[in-house]
């Protein structure tokens, strides 16, 4: 299979041959990993019971679901990626904001895949083989499933989509045995490991959860959707079918992994670490599919969320090959690995890392949201493109290629979000208006959109009659 040679650039339609149900399998295979299950882990380390965890993560999900799924239609009616999209409210050079968000977004979550994945075969591998456990084991597990990942990625979306098609087999298979593997070990009762709730009551507990382990994984998704619906065409599939696999593919593909991380963290009395009591509580011969689920898993998740960030360093150097851009970030994420395993703690790192991205990412979301529903849906796909052939002008320029206001109405809603943060290690000072609750997501996207509504009243008007989208900056002499 050739690599694939597009970026960010207009997919033309006779290459748009993907349909609803690859989307599905892209969304239900990629996700089933360890990088996702250890999110199940989270709600019973915060201190919660059983049915209070699996009512967060589902409550969480089914909300964040509604919301980040109609982010699909976008790409799907511009035949580009969703920050190359948002260039249309943010303007050709302000959708750099997307493309930034999207990095951060990918990066984090592809070091966590790996990282988890890799402390897991380690495990494994030492139960079944006395592989030591130093840091020369961890390094050269983490080598190998950041090279396959990046082969993967490197080949681009029809790799990716095929290998996702196995693992939404495969993957599944594994889990429903794991589920019999820990059954006789599992309990429902709050592990006492985990001290009591995290935040000293219920209900600011559970509202955590819902967030770090719920909503965190439908929000990873709003820069990366419009990946795979870009290789849909309109022409051959209605914009319901293709919501209705989005909401499809992100339930089933966020819940099943998840759930079973939280099913797992009762039974391998997971309170303070995830991975190594994971292992521990393997019976013997579950191990060799627990290491096939740590090593699979892994690269099939990791490879979508480096492709990802391939396209989103392309979106902000244009000169850059997508192939060039993808073993760079990759090289970025490696070391964001070796960091997370020798110096983050993994409770902490991971819901201080959900919770910024998610009040960051938000109000960007929500914006997007708001121009794709004014608009209804119609778009100028050469005037999205403007960037990325080094020109000016066109429906999107707005002024010298930023629309201030959609940016201004960003960055308050996010600088928002984050002063209304509850982290491990830092409180915002907003916390105090919420009863101490963290409520950053919701005020986020809410000052986010109301003053995008406000400052914009208007959208943006039909393409330049002068037809500068088309015009090189060398030409005009305009900014660069």
């Amino acid at each position: 299979m050739p690599i694939e040679q597009r970026g960010v650039d207009t997919v033309p339609d006779a290459e748009r041959t993907s349909g609803p149900h690859d989307l599905v399998s892209i969304l239900l295979g990629s996700n089933l990993c360890l990088g996702v299950i250890v999110f199940g882990w989270l709600p019973p380390s915060f201190g919660l019971g059983w049915w209070a965890s699996v009512s967060s993560i589902v409550a969480g999900t089914v909300v964040g679901t509604l919301f980040t799924a109609p982010l699909a239609l976008v790409s799907l009616r511009t035949a580009t990626n969703l920050s190359t999209s948002s260039g249309a409210q943010f303007g050709v050079r302000g959708r750099l904001v997307g493309s930034v968000v999207g990095l951060l977004l990918a990066l984090g979550y592809t070091a966590l895949t790996v990282w988890i994945g890799g402390d897991v075969m380690v495990g494994v591998l030492h139960r079944l083989f006395g592989l030591p456990t130093g840091g020369t084991a961890y390094a050269v597990v983490y080598a190998v499933l950041a090279v396959a990942t990046v082969v993967g990625a490197v080949y681009g979306y029809r790799v990716l989509l095929s290998i996702s098609r196995v693992l939404a087999v495969g993957m599944t298979a594994l889990l429903a045995v794991g589920v019999v593997a820990y059954a006789p070990h599992f309990t429902t009762a709050a592990l006492p490991g985990a001290g009591g709730y995290l935040l000293g009551g219920f209900w600011p507990t559970w509202l955590l959860a819902t967030v770090a382990a719920g909503l965190s994984g439908p929000i990873a998704f709003i820069t990366l959707l419009g990946d795979y619906t870009r290789y849909i065409s309109p022409v051959r599939h209605t914009s319901r079918r293709v919501l209705h696999a989005t909401w499809a593919g992100l339930v089933a593909g966020l819940l099943v992994p998840q759930l079973f991380g939280t099913f797992t963290a009762y039974a391998a009395h997971a309170a303070l670490d995830y991975a190594g009591p994971l292992v521990d509580a393997s019976p013997t011969w579950y191990l060799v599919p627990l290491l096939i689920a740590a090593s699979a898993g892994s690269v099939g998740n990791s490879g979508l969320m480096l492709y990802s960030m391939g396209l989103d360093l392309d979106a902000i150097l244009p000169r850059a090959s997508r192939a060039r851009a993808t073993c760079a970030v990759a090289v970025v994420a490696t070391a964001c690995v070796f960091v997370g395993h020798y110096a983050w703690n993994a409770q902490s790192a991971m819901t201080s890392f959900v919770l910024l991205l998610t009040a960051i990412g938000t109000p960007w979301a929500v914006i997007t949201l708001i121009g794709f529903a004014r608009c209804r849906g119609v778009y100028d796909a050469d005037a999205l493109q403007v960037f990325n052939r080094r020109a000016r002008g066109g429906a999107y320029w707005f002024r010298a290629g930023w629309n201030v206001p959609a940016t201004v109405a960003w960055a308050l809603g996010a600088s928002v979000g984050l002063l209304a943060v509850s982290l491990p290690s830092y409180q915002g000072p907003l916390l105090s208006l919420t009863g101490d609750v963290d409520c950053s997501f919701l005020l986020s996207g809410l000052v986010g959109g109301l003053l995008y509504l406000v400052l914009t009243r208007r959208p943006a008007g039909p393409p330049a009659p002068d037809g500068r989208a088309g015009v090189p900056l060398e030409r005009v002499g305009g900014e660069r």
